[in-house]
């Protein structure tokens, strides 16, 4: 497992190597990180797609309003590839506060604080992860109506992405939040991730449908 500030990061492995070091039974990286993985897929897209709809010949004109949108997405992928690693690094936070003594009440009373603080963390980092996810959901939805009709369905995919991003960043707080407790911060960050949840999946199913629609034609 990629633990230490001298290892190598997630992100920097090749595409084989993440989805082996993930399938191994180290159990980290686990779903958060691959969320925020899938979430950059999502800003990938549509950045993709921008980009492409900036050199489309006869669009010269909208040359700037790609530009912005592409520079929005790879703020956003960047972004959701630092939540990657921070994932796991939050994760590993947790199981190093599990690890530290507990001989003495003072032991067991600093323990104790270290754990909850670091499950605290681990519920903001995936919030953190649902909250990039769902912005791509901007981007991806300008370039389904505005960019290049040839390059629809890879937007329409990246709706897909940030759906799956979301849904699964906002499983990953809520089994952590089972652990806090404080209630107070649990009852306001799950009320907001739910929030978040719920347009992402409307959002996913008008889209789905209008390029479906668009695809038939």
């Amino acid at each position: 497992m990629i633990e230490d500030s001298n290892s190598k990061k997630l992100i920097d492995l090749t595409c084989k190597g993440f989805a082996d070091e993930t399938a191994s039974e180290s159990p980290a990286p686990g779903g958060g990180s691959i969320s925020a993985y899938v979430g950059s897929l999502s800003a990938a897209l549509a950045t993709m797609v921008a980009n492409l709809s900036s050199h489309k010949p006869g669009w010269d004109d909208r040359w700037e309003e790609f530009s912005k949108i592409a520079e929005k997405g790879q703020a956003l992928k960047d972004e959701l590839l630092r939540l990657v690693d921070e994932d796991t690094n939050s994760f590993n936070k947790i199981m190093d506060a599990f690890g530290l003594p507990k001989k003495t009440e003072e032991d067991k009373a600093r323990r104790t604080e270290a754990i909850q603080a670091a499950t605290k963390y681990a519920i903001e980092v995936p919030f953190q992860t649902l909250q990039r996810s769902f912005d791509c959901f901007e981007i991806c939805k300008q370039m389904v109506e505005t960019g290049n009709p040839n390059s629809v369905t890879d937007a329409a995919v990246g709706i897909l992405c940030a759906r799956t991003a979301c849904i699964g960043a906002f499983m990953n707080m809520k089994i952590n939040c089972g652990s806090l407790t404080d209630k107070a911060f649990v009852d306001d960050i799950l009320a907001k991730g739910q929030a978040l949840v719920d347009k992402a999946n409307e959002i996913e199913r008008e889209y789905t449908a209008k390029v479906m629609e668009m695809i038939s034609k």
